[in-house]
């Protein structure tokens, strides 16, 4: 049975918000949007992409609530979600909007409406659980991102490092972390030959991560450092154990 969205409706905006936008529209229609802790409103000052998904439903017996979850993309890399209570359980069943900080003080909130128990068959209780929107994997530190990943593409030399659809994706880099990849092992070439693998992972402006896998070794004929750069990890690993097993 799907949701009557109708009896309540959601209010999309007509043409897509911007984080500010949206989380201005939220608190301007909340009742208590008051009660929101100062800190939480400016950590979302800089937030960089929002999502927003239902995440229960009950109708019954003319009454109706919906809690919705409303998450940002911060920029130091974590995410912040409020919740949003919608219901029409007041006297005068008008519309009502209530936004809590945590998961815990909805459930409160919603215990507290004096919805029906259990709706009759021809109305029966909906509850529609969706899937939590992922946090960003990586820790990331703002900083001239967007420069250190065209200096890791220049200075590749394998013929086969990322083109320039890449290089134009990561323009739009704010924020990376560097982080030593370890593993499988490589196969051991000559005596001193030396690989090392590197995960860049990038936080783009839209919410997209996107990594570029380097690999720093001296597998060549004279010895000398070499850098070569992969748009995944098996294929840098695949690359390693390539060099390794060419020089003798």
């Amino acid at each position: 049975m799907s949701v009557p969205y109708e009896t309540a409706p959601y209010e999309p905006s007509e043409s897509p918000e911007s984080p500010e936008e949206h989380l201005a529209r939220l608190l301007g229609r909340a009742l208590n949007s008051f009660e929101l802790p100062d800190e939480t409103i400016r950590r979302l000052d800089s937030a960089l992409a929002h999502d927003s998904s239902l995440h229960s439903a009950h109708h019954g017996a003319g009454l109706h609530r919906e809690t919705y979850r409303h998450t940002w993309l911060l920029t130091d890399g974590s995410a912040l979600t409020l919740w949003e209570l919608v219901h029409n359980t007041a006297p005068d069943h008008g519309l009502q909007r209530e936004v809590y900080v945590d998961e815990e003080e909805l459930r409160v909130a919603t215990a507290r409406l004096p919805m029906p128990p259990d709706a009759p068959d021809f109305e029966l209780p909906v509850l529609v659980e969706l899937s939590p929107l992922p946090e960003p994997r990586h820790a990331y530190v703002p900083d001239d991102s967007a420069d250190h990943a065209r200096r890791l593409l220049r200075r590749a030399e394998n013929p086969d490092r990322p083109g320039a659809d890449t290089a134009a994706l990561l323009t739009t880099a704010f924020a990376h972390q560097i982080t030593q990849a370890f593993g499988r092992p490589c196969r051991a070439g000559r005596i001193g030959m030396g690989f090392s693998l590197y995960e860049h992972a990038f936080l783009l402006r839209d919410g997209q991560e996107v990594s570029l896998w380097e690999v720093e070794h001296t597998a060549t004929p004279d010895g000398r450092h070499m850098c070569e750069v992969y748009p995944t990890e098996d294929a840098a690993r695949d690359a390693m154990e390539r060099r390794a097993a060419q020089v003798p």
